[in-house]
């Protein structure tokens, strides 16, 4: 993509995952213009790396009741606007024996202080509706938790966006700031595909880079307190439970299993980290899930998972924060008029489930430093839906298929059920951008490589299909199989033990016999070989 040296626009927003995609939405439908830069993807970062749960707030109930009340608000506000990218499945809090008594009496208290629906359920009720349950459970409360289909809330947030007028820039670094006086001039950018570097002259800029915001923040002169935390989830073979099942104690580590369409997710850890360089998931953090979670789900100890990923915490507070599980999920927006700027704002902290909400609040000082008086709609406003994001939902490309498939459309991933109609679906909508697609980004925006065999098969046939309609070469092709296939398995090295290890050395056998040496130095199971089922 040939770009002017410099671009101008009035705000410049800086990350685009569900705070930056929701930021852009909301200035746009308030009819101004914007221009979001992200140096990777959408949701590249924590937004794409969180479990899905749509908080109905109870999980922060005790410890820190403002917090719970804001995701009780925005999560029924996300239910009723984005519907599509929303299950409405229900949450369990479940409490085994040997849970702390006190905290279980306390729970429905606490949940009526921050106005949150918490409903005792019989025991052996709960048991028959999820049977994965434990024959330990001692006593079940119903919340209104759901699960919330990250990619798709983004993705659609942003195709409404540029509908009214704004500008996505993906593969785009910030390089710096040029400040003059109380102002930023312009902040320097590098497109990464093509090396060009420029000059983007915006009336107010809203840093949204999420656990880089405080990198972001200091190329400006400005300095935030942040804590780092890491969290690593796994993904199972199949969906073990219809609701999301919560351990009724305080927030710890394996605590939530969540439905993700065709399978569930385990986790979380909580690790403090100093550096965003080099997170992946560990074997060690993989046992400590599992062994916390399976007195409440006793079939975690003996279930495929076939995946593990990770993702970094930005939290507010002092770097010094020893636990960071004490640190609050709230959010707070900087204005840094004490940094000596007047046009540059920071959003920190939050979660998913609040991201509308961070956005609203920051629109509303764009617009008041810009004098725009038109109000925020997006908690009334219905998101629409894209078909440009709808293939992120399980299932969806298969059901288009089969209700009308042409005699070409041949189905490239069968554990997901993708084809190649939607393949070449998403490939245009990218050109059509502007953009030079890549493996990597079909597979972001489909369910391509997420299934048992983690893209074994279908990285193949997905670039032998973009290959023989002339999108990719051949070097091209291997190119993006190497980077495709690598990012997959640092997913992998974690759970490999079972049927998953025979599963990763038959990709190993296929890729490294069938193409070659490139691909040999990117998979390599020979250090992570697990002799024992945890």
């Amino acid at each position: 993509m040939n770009l002017p040296s410099v671009i101008q626009t009035r705000v410049l927003i800086i990350g685009a995952g569900v705070t930056g995609t929701a930021l852009a939405r909301d200035l746009a439908l308030r009819g101004v213009d914007c221009t979001l830069v992200e140096r990777n993807d959408i949701n590249a970062g924590a937004s794409g790396r969180n479990h899905g749960l749509l908080h109905s707030g109870a999980r922060y109930v005790a410890g820190d009741p403002a917090a719970a009340m804001e995701c009780r608000a925005e999560g029924a506000i996300l239910k009723r606007v984005a519907a599509q990218a929303v299950q409405d499945t229900g949450g369990y809090f479940v409490a085994v024996q040997g849970d702390d008594e006190r905290y279980i009496a306390d729970f429905p208290s606490h949940c009526t202080r921050s106005g949150i629906t918490a409903r005792p359920v019989d025991v052996a009720v709960a048991r028959a509706r999820e049977p994965a349950l434990s024959e330990r459970t001692i006593a079940v409360f119903e919340v209104p938790d759901a699960a919330i289909d990250p990619f798709r809330l983004s993705l659609e947030s942003m195709a409404q966006a540029i509908s009214l007028g704004a500008r996505l820039m993906r593969r785009t670094r910030v390089l710096g700031f040029e400040r003059e006086g109380r102002r930023i001039r312009a902040v320097r950018v590098r497109c990464l595909d093509s090396g060009q570097e420029l000059r983007i002259e915006a009336e107010q800029v809203v840093n949204a880079a999420g656990a880089w915001a405080r990198e972001v923040a200091l190329l400006a002169g400005a300095s935030i307190a942040m804590t780092y935390s890491k969290g690593t989830l796994l993904v199972t073979h199949t969906r073990l439970a219809s609701r999301v099942i919560n351990r009724l104690r305080r927030p710890g580590n394996g605590d939530i299993m969540m439905p993700g369409g065709t399978v569930s997710i385990v986790g979380t850890t909580s690790t403090r980290i100093d550096s965003l360089d080099h997170i992946f998931p560990t074997t060690a953090e993989a046992d400590l899930i599992i062994g916390e979670a399976a007195p409440m789900l006793p079939s975690l100890a003996t279930t495929r998972f076939i995946r593990a990923y990770s993702g970094v915490r930005p939290l507010l507070g002092s770097t010094g924060a020893a636990d960071s599980r004490t640190v609050s999920r709230g959010f707070a927006l900087f204005d840094h008029e004490e940094h000596g700027l007047d046009n540059l704002a920071t959003l920190a902290g939050g979660k998913l489930t609040t991201c509308r909400l961070m956005a609203e609040r920051a629109a509303d000082l764009v617009c008041q430093r810009l004098g725009v008086t038109r109000p925020c709609v997006t908690a009334s406003t219905p998101l629409p839906e894209s078909a440009q994001a709808a293939w992120t939902a399980p299932g969806h490309s298969a059901l288009d298929w089969m209700r009308s498939h042409e005699p070409g459309d041949t189905l490239l991933c069968e554990c997901e059920m993708v084809t190649s109609g939607t393949v070449d679906a998403i490939y245009a909508a990218l050109r059509s951008a502007g953009d030079t697609p890549t493996l990597t980004d079909i597979g972001l925006r489909s369910r391509v490589g997420k299934g048992a065999c983690q893209g074994s098969f279908c990285s193949v046939r997905t670039v032998a299909h973009l290959c023989q309609q002339g999108d990719f070469q051949a070097r091209r092709g291997l190119a993006e199989m190497v980077d495709f296939l690598g990012e997959r398995w640092r997913g992998q090295h974690a759970v490999l033990w079972g049927e998953q290890l025979a599963q990763a050395e038959l990709a190993e056998a296929l890729h490294c016999g069938l193409l070659g040496e490139e691909l040999r130095q990117a998979m390599t199971i020979t250090d992570v070989v697990r002799e024992v089922t945890p």
